[in-house]
């Protein structure tokens, strides 16, 4: 029952939340799986860290669909999630922990900003 519960929350704080803090929840997201995959290339599990930095791509796709380009911002977040989606993918060909730990270095800083943002909307 607590897995249930657990879940209708998630599920709920998802439909709830507002399109700023859906975005937070994504760089939180791609944070999980960054940290995943560089324990499970510690770990040679490589499948394991395979998948969850091929999630970690899909999280950045995303953030680059919603980037609105009537804003000069838009450009500079482009070039960054492009930077970083493309270390994810030689972190992954690679299996080099040290490559995805610099995409993730990368997505907390973004994360960290975007918090900023959403503090100094309030």
């Amino acid at each position: 029952m607590a897995v249930n519960a657990a879940a209708v929350y998630k599920d709920n704080r998802i439909l709830t939340a507002s399109p700023a803090e859906l975005t937070l929840m994504l760089y939180e997201g791609a944070i999980k799986f960054c940290n995943i995959a560089i324990m499970s290339i510690e770990k040679n599990d490589i499948e394991k860290a395979n998948l969850n930095i091929i999630k970690a791509e899909r999280i950045i796709t995303e953030l680059r669909s919603t980037l609105d380009f009537k804003y000069p911002s838009a450009i500079q977040f482009e070039l960054v999630y492009d930077y970083i989606f493309r270390r994810l993918i030689e972190g992954n060909i690679m299996k080099d922990k040290d490559i995805v730990e610099e995409a993730l270095d990368y997505i907390r800083q973004m994360r960290d900003t975007w918090k900023e943002v959403m503090r100094l909307a309030k």
